[in-house]
């Protein structure tokens, strides 16, 4: 096939790294229009309807969370009859993950739909925002078959080392969610809706790129014998993406019930939290790439059972973590002020927002680890524990924001997230280091 790889032949280093940049520079664009959607709504259209966009932005990671982990799973499972050579259940397994995705994603747009105004209401959300965030939320959530169109799309060309696609369809996509932006808010005057409007558009025309490369992919045109039910491959693609997109959503309902908590603060609180976990995701990116890039280099190599080559993997995935600790979390930590700047508008958001970030920046280097070690666990096929770390970190975040925040306030919120990685990471390390051990290999294959 053409603009794949073999992630189980040629030097680590290289294969790894050539397959890791263009992810990076993918994220880094989705990532970038994010940051600009949400400074041209601050700037705009006023802090209130930032808003909106950041307490709804906590639900849709919900249910948008758990659309990717199911994609993800999916991937999983396809990156490893890629890497088997197994090409009849690698087209079986693609078309069943369609068809799969197709009616998750039904499923799940009619649930958000239906109890999106009651969700809001139970995340105690302040009434000058609850308008909005209700518009937005519909939009959004009302493309979520686009959304998952696009995860699973791009998930099956990283599965095939194809990291370029992806690439070039959100390079395009970005260009014209922010042009989207400008028109719709500077021009027309339009309002919040106007923001979910850019991005369902946007995420459509990087579903139709990716969707053209796939039908264009030599020997991977499916026919009408690939789609016929397969109840055992059907079992095992959920088994694999199910727990993944449990992990997601469970991870969310902490984000979520920590966000019910800030928001009884008051607009000021909910403004700052939303900058601050913008941010957050955009730092996170080199070790969120490294976690994409470990699991489907994982997974090829677990499927070609080359155990050293994953270890060698990992180290490299390590070192980027390190590096981004280093510039991400020192940004973070030396200047949080200017960034929040950037976005906000108000002092005392400002200096919410500069404190949350010098708390997570000296501890950033948790969640990159935490990345790479989850992501080869889910690769080696087993996502139970990813599922059990994504439930250990929701427990943390309730934990600390209930008993913490009456005594140090908005804090609080900062030291959830970094409990909340630290017991995270800790599974998924000792699971990892459990697996690559010759006690383990000897139980798998005896």
């Amino acid at each position: 096939m053409k603009k794949t790889s073999d992630l189980t032949e040629g030097k680590t280093g290289r294969v790894f790294l050539n397959f890791f940049f263009p992810m990076l520079f993918t994220n880094l664009l989705q990532q970038l229009y994010t940051f600009v959607d949400i400074t041209i709504v601050g700037k705009g259209l006023g802090d209130n309807a930032l808003a909106a966009v950041g307490n709804i932005s906590v639900l849709t990671l919900l249910i948008i969370g758990f659309s990717q982990g199911v994609t993800n799973g999916f991937s999983v499972i396809i990156a490893q009859n890629f890497g088997n050579g197994n090409i009849l259940t690698l087209r079986r397994s693609i078309a069943e993950s369609i068809k799969l995705s197709v009616i998750l994603s039904i499923i799940l747009t009619g649930f958000s739909l239906i109890f999106l105004k009651n969700i809001l209401l139970i995340m105690q959300t302040d009434f000058s925002i609850f308008n909005d965030s209700l518009i937005y939320g519909f939009v959004i959530l009302g493309g979520l078959i686009i959304t998952m169109g696009y995860n699973l799309c791009s998930g099956i060309l990283r599965s095939f080392g194809d990291s370029q696609t992806p690439f070039l369809a959100i390079m395009v996509s970005s260009v014209l969610n922010i042009l989207l932006d400008v028109l719709f808010i500077f021009i027309l005057k339009a309002g919040v809706g106007s923001v979910a409007v850019a991005t369902i558009i946007s995420q459509a025309v990087s579903t139709v790129i990716c969707v053209i490369r796939l039908l264009r992919a030599e020997g991977m045109q499916l026919n009408r014998e690939d789609f016929k039910g397969d109840f055992i491959l059907t079992s095992v693609l959920l088994k694999n993406g199910i727990p993944a997109a449990c992990m997601n959503s469970v991870t969310a309902v902490g984000c979520m019930i920590v966000q019910s908590y800030i928001n009884t603060l008051g607009v000021v609180y909910t403004s700052a939290y939303s900058v601050c976990n913008k941010y957050i995701n955009f730092f996170m990116l080199p070790s969120v790439t490294a976690g994409f890039a470990i699991c489907a280099f994982t997974s090829q190599n677990f499927g070609a059972e080359k155990y050293d080559r994953i270890e060698q993997g990992i180290r490299i995935g390590v070192m980027i973590g390190i590096i981004s600790y280093l510039i991400c979390g020192g940004i973070m930590v030396i200047i949080p002020d200017v960034l929040a700047m950037i976005m906000l508008n108000g002092h005392r958001t400002i200096q919410l927002t500069a404190d949350f970030l010098r708390i997570c920046g000296s501890l950033f280097f948790t969640l990159n680890f935490l990345f790479i070690y989850r992501s080869a666990v889910q690769g080696m096929g087993k996502p139970f524990i990813p599922m059990l770390s994504g439930f250990l970190e929701m427990a943390l975040r309730i934990f600390v924001i209930v008993f913490f925040l009456p005594g140090i306030g908005f804090p609080a919120a900062a030291y959830a997230e970094v409990t909340a990685w630290i017991g995270a990471l800790i599974i998924n390390m000792s699971a990892y280091k459990y697996m690559m051990s010759d006690r383990y290999k000897i139980k798998k294959y005896s």
